[in-house]
């Protein structure tokens, strides 16, 4: 994969804002029961902003390629959702306000994944969150382009990305295996764009849910806020240790915090650290068929209806234990240059497949070098 795709623009500045505004009722103090969804979560009616566009309240009526759900689920190998544009040949800056759940799984009242969307897949379960990074053929998800973005329970103006976005899960630790009972992840953060993708979803019971999925280090990507060893035509669930929370780093000995400059005008500089996944073990590979059958009715780009195919079992293969590897390089720059190359080693070729290790959501109107 070329340089090219590693410097993917968060382009945040595409959405204007009024600066002096932020929630009265943020996303992320939401205590929203799993019984109790309304139909739209967002309150606030005078954000300049705008308004949830879509709905919490999603069954099998709204289950079809058209729905605007806004409520996603990251359960298991088989059943996760992504964050993605409901239209069609659209940019993460134009529509991440706006954006819809889309599903491997019916059942959530959701779109679903075409055939083939998913074209890799790393899931890591630890005791504080759940992390899914892999690659896409972004365009079945109605993504175009070479920038990406983040999607998190915070945003620029506290009612989320997208604006009123709900997060469950049936499969933190905490939950002690029990598929019947769904927790709200009050934190969490996604990535999306150059055809590849991670998020992480904390426990609200867990180990520091707001620095271990922070959402203020929007420039720095995958690599150092999900760092994983996921690969293209790879599609594997590893248990794994809890990550240094994002932004922390220890050298010789001496732990300290690196702050991403507030302004998207401000270059990012030399990082000081390069993150590596932290380590993982009893990894356990799938295959694709297996993982995304409810998908495989639906070909091509989006454009309605849902797929008849029922479910399929996971046909699972144990390997050994899993290592941690080291991240393809960090990449920094300026909103006035050209976006930087990966720094370090590992180049083009690092640990995501295709993805090379990280995506790394430069600074606004940065492009990617030829």
């Amino acid at each position: 994969m070329s340089a090219t795709l590693l410097s993917v623009s968060l382009l945040a500045a595409a959405t204007v804002v009024r600066a002096d505004y932020f929630s009265k009722d943020p996303l992320v103090n939401k205590v929203v029961p799993f019984n109790a969804i309304p139909y739209q979560v967002m309150t606030d009616r005078d954000d300049p902003r705008g308004f949830q566009s879509g709905y919490n309240i999603c069954n099998s009526t709204t289950e079809n390629q058209n729905s605007l759900c806004q409520t996603m689920f990251v359960n298991h190998m088989d059943d996760f959702c992504l964050w993605a544009p409901a239209p069609p040949n659209s940019s993460i800056a134009d529509t991440e306000g706006d954006v819809v759940a889309w599903c491997s799984k019916k059942g959530h009242g959701s779109r679903i994944f075409p055939a083939g969307a998913i074209t890799g897949l790393q899931m890591i379960q630890t005791p504080s969150y759940i992390q899914i990074a892999g690659t896409i053929k972004q365009e079945l998800l109605n993504i175009v382009g070479e920038f990406g973005g983040e999607l998190d329970s915070g945003g620029q103006d506290g009612e989320g990305n997208p604006m009123g976005g709900l997060v469950y899960s049936n499969a933190f630790k905490s939950n002690n295996g029990n598929n019947a009972t769904y927790q709200q992840a009050q934190h969490w953060s996604f990535f999306i764009g150059a055809n590849s993708f991670c998020g992480k979803i904390c426990d609200q019971t867990g180990s520091n849910p707001q620095g271990l999925c922070q959402n203020i280090y929007d420039r720095l990507g995958c690599q150092y806020n999900a760092p994983n060893n996921a690969a293209a035509g790879v599609f594997e669930k590893c248990d794994g240790d809890d990550m240094i929370p994002v932004g922390t780093y220890i050298v010789n000995g001496v732990t300290s915090v690196y702050h991403q400059p507030a302004q998207e005008t401000i270059p990012l500089g030399v990082i000081p650290y390069t993150p590596t996944p932290a380590p993982s073990s009893n990894c356990v590979t799938y295959t694709s068929a297996a993982l995304f059958a409810d998908g495989a009715a639906i070909t091509g780009a989006p454009q309605g209806g849902s797929a008849t195919t029922t479910g399929a079992s996971a046909g699972a293969t144990t390997k050994g234990a899993a290592t941690s590897k080291g991240a393809a390089g960090a990449a920094s720059g300026s909103k006035t240059g050209s976006a930087p190359g990966p720094s370090g080693s590992s180049g083009a070729a690092g640990a995501w497949g295709v993805s090379v290790g990280a995506l790394v959501f430069a600074a606004a109107a940065v492009f990617a070098q030829a």
